[in-house]
Formats: structure tokens, C-alpha cells, sequence
């Protein structure tokens, strides 16, 4: 299986996961050319870390295939999700006696 599949797996079945949000910001920050910090990679376990090195070099060989388009999409919602989990919730005004 290839690594860009594999990726959108992971981060597909559990988005919440520190691994996938990892994942998905370093593949929306190859995607869109902006900087990602490489010392994220090392808070991934053994085959994970693999999996980024992977992912790292099928992006280089594959930057136009299609099931990156898919994986991009999928970071991308993980993102999203993550960010409107992040926001706090507006204090509701208290109720008058």
C-alpha cells in the first residue's frame, strides 16, 4: 500500500490522533509550500515516523497524483476539526434573578 493511502487511513479512522494531526499538518504544509517544523516528526512512534519519511518521498516523486488530492482534502478537514475544537465556546449571559 502506498504511503499517501496509508496516511489518509490513519487519518481518516482517527483524526484526533497525535499521529494523524501530525500527518496532516505535514501534508497540507508540503501541499501549500509553507514551513513545517521537522522536530514534530520525532514526537511519532518507530512506523509512523516511517510512514512520514514515506510520505515525504512519494510527495516528491508523485506531487501530481491523484490520492494526494485525497489525502490533501482529508489533512485538511483533520485541520479544520481541530481548529473549531480548539475555539472556545461563547460564554452564555447569566440569568437574571
Amino acid at each position: 500500500m502506498r504511503a499517501l493511502k496509508k496516511a489518509r487511513k490513519l487519518i481518516e479512522r482517527n483524526p484526533g490522533k497525535p499521529a494523524a494531526k501530525i500527518l496532516s499538518s505535514l501534508v497540507v504544509a508540503l501541499e501549500s509550500e509553507q514551513p513545517f517544523r521537522l522536530s514534530d516528526l520525532y514526537q511519532l512512534d518507530y512506523d509512523d515516523f516511517g510512514l512520514a519519511v514515506e510520505l515525504l518521498t512519494e510527495w516528491r516523486l508523485d506531487r501530481y497524483y491523484s490520492s494526494k488530492a485525497v489525502l490533501l482534502d482529508i489533512s485538511m478537514q483533520a485541520g479544520k476539526l481541530q481548529e473549531d475544537q480548539a475555539e472556545p465556546v461563547a460564554a452564555t449571559p447569566a440569568a437574571k434573578p
